[in-house]
């Protein structure tokens, strides 16, 4: 009921950005919270950074100072600003929601993934 199309991720070099967009669309009638996890080859999937209906954010402490999550509630669309980039942020990032699709009915919702690489 609820779709998360991802984009903007791809090849950068170190020290470059990117920024990712998501676009939740479906049968949406409240968004709880909504952001981004990733995961890395043999790591867990982790939290980048998240905002909620009520604009509070979220954040990694890895990615504190380098990383900025916006929200157009107009468009139901999520933005990941990322600068500073370095290897270690190379992943694929998944878009995620915590969505109601009725007054009473809630789940949590993931996109496909995008791939960042972070590489001279």
């Amino acid at each position: 009921q609820v779709q998360l199309v991802e984009s903007g991720g791809g090849l950068v070099q170190p020290g470059g950005s990117l920024r990712l967009s998501c676009a939740a669309s479906g049968s949406i009638f409240s968004i709880v919270n909504i952001g981004w996890y990733r995961q890395a080859p043999g790591n867990e999937r982790e939290l980048v950074a998240t905002v909620t209906a009520g604009h509070s954010t979220n954040y990694a402490d890895s990615v504190k100072g380098r990383v900025t999550i916006s929200r157009d509630n107009g468009k139901n669309t999520v933005y990941l600003q990322m600068s500073s980039l370095q290897p270690e942020d190379t992943a694929v990032y998944y878009c995620y929601t915590r969505a109601y699709t009725t007054p009473r009915d809630w789940d949590d919702y993931w996109g496909q993934g995008t791939q960042v690489t972070v590489s001279s």
